[in-house]
């Protein structure tokens, strides 16, 4: 985040809660999916670390870990839950296997874009929705920063049809994985350090990253040269995971410092992914012309999709819960759409241009 912005933020909210220095000091030791020096991703915990420093005046002090040093990158759930961890970021779809309903505030293939899933988080049902999938395990869940929507993944080999799709080796985690698997693809999840060697060494023929912002980063494109949009994550949220233990520690005043390090935080790597994946795709644009972007057929779209109804339609039947938070996605993506149509939309297909 721009520091003129993060200090402005922090003068404003010292300005109407003046803190004492000679109150008590908090720290409190966050556990992150990612490791040291992430682009985007490490910088947002860094920059809410920072705000949360300088609007309580130094009494928070938030410690962060990179995977490179609890050697747990999915494992921040249970790190959090146990107590050896008073903090978390990472991203909920990556325990769905531990708790499945915790998958859908990440994603939803064929779902919201990143501003109408903030609306459902902070105007519609998101928030209590979430809280009650992560309260039996004493935790807290925020949303902690969107990549916007994410590129479909690089192959090594273009897919021309469904029968390109069966077999291939793909990284691909949460729901989409699911979906990719309805498919014919044999799906795996492989923490972010090691997708480029996967890639090179033919462990995998396809990964599914982020998006230019990140993924030039990755150097996928000097392996895999066709480059696809995406389908399965319109709107990818991480999130800050707390221990409620932890945070009931907190004085009511760090608490709301916390919860608005947190927001600022989660919107800037919003706003920063785009600035950066713009950036990075006019780079590989120029430096890598071999780099072909490409779209799914129809006939893959239309399978990804009736694959993604089915699924969630079982997911429903199974969990009165998951039947809550689907009806409640759906609902609000069926108001605010109309309006993303005849705005966005309608501006990006009539009057932009290229």
């Amino acid at each position: 985040m721009n520091r003129l912005f993060r200090t402005a933020a922090a003068a404003a909210l010292l300005a109407v809660s003046p803190l004492s220095l000679a109150e008590d000091t908090f720290t409190l030791r966050l556990a992150q999916t990612w490791g040291p020096n992430s682009p985007i991703l490490g910088e947002t915990v860094e920059h809410m670390a920072e705000m949360a420093k300088t609007m309580s005046n130094g009494r928070l002090d938030i410690r962060i870990d990179p995977s490179n040093k609890h050697k747990a990158p999915f494992g921040i759930f249970d790190l959090v839950r146990n107590g050896q961890y008073d903090m978390g970021h990472t991203a909920s779809y990556y325990y769905k296997g531990t708790i499945p309903n915790a998958m859908y505030f990440t994603t939803v293939p064929f779902g919201m874009i990143a501003p109408e899933q903030y609306a459902w988080f902070y105007h519609g049902e998101g928030m209590d929705l979430m809280q009650e999938v992560y309260e039996p395990y004493g935790l807290l869940s925020f949303p902690g920063g969107n990549t916007g929507n994410q590129m479909g993944g690089w192959f090594r080999d273009e897919i021309n049809s469904l029968d390109d799709l069966k077999g291939i080796k793909m990284r691909t985690p949460g729901f989409a994985g699911e979906v990719m698997a309805e498919l014919g693809v044999a799906v795996t999840n492989i923490p972010p350090g090691e997708l480029y060697s996967s890639l090179e060494r033919g462990t995998i023929d396809a990964v599914e990253w982020v998006g230019p912002a990140l993924d030039f980063s990755m150097g996928f494109h000097q392996i895999a040269k066709n480059y696809y949009s995406g389908w399965q994550e319109p709107g990818a949220e991480v999130q800050f995971l707390i221990n409620k233990g932890s945070w009931d520690k907190l004085p009511k005043d760090l608490q709301e410092i916390l919860r608005v390090a947190m927001r600022t935080a989660a919107y800037d790597m919003y706003i920063q992914s785009t600035h950066e994946s713009g950036v990075a795709w006019d780079r590989m644009k120029e430096n890598y012309p071999d780099v072909t972007h490409r779209t799914f057929p129809p006939e893959v779209i239309e399978a990804l999709r009736s694959a993604t109804n089915k699924l969630l339609k079982e997911a429903a039947e199974g969990d009165e819960l998951a039947a809550r938070i689907i009806a409640s996605q759906r609902e609000y993506l069926r108001q605010v759409r109309q309006w993303t149509n005849i705005s966005d939309k309608a501006y990006l297909d009539s009057v932009a241009g290229e």
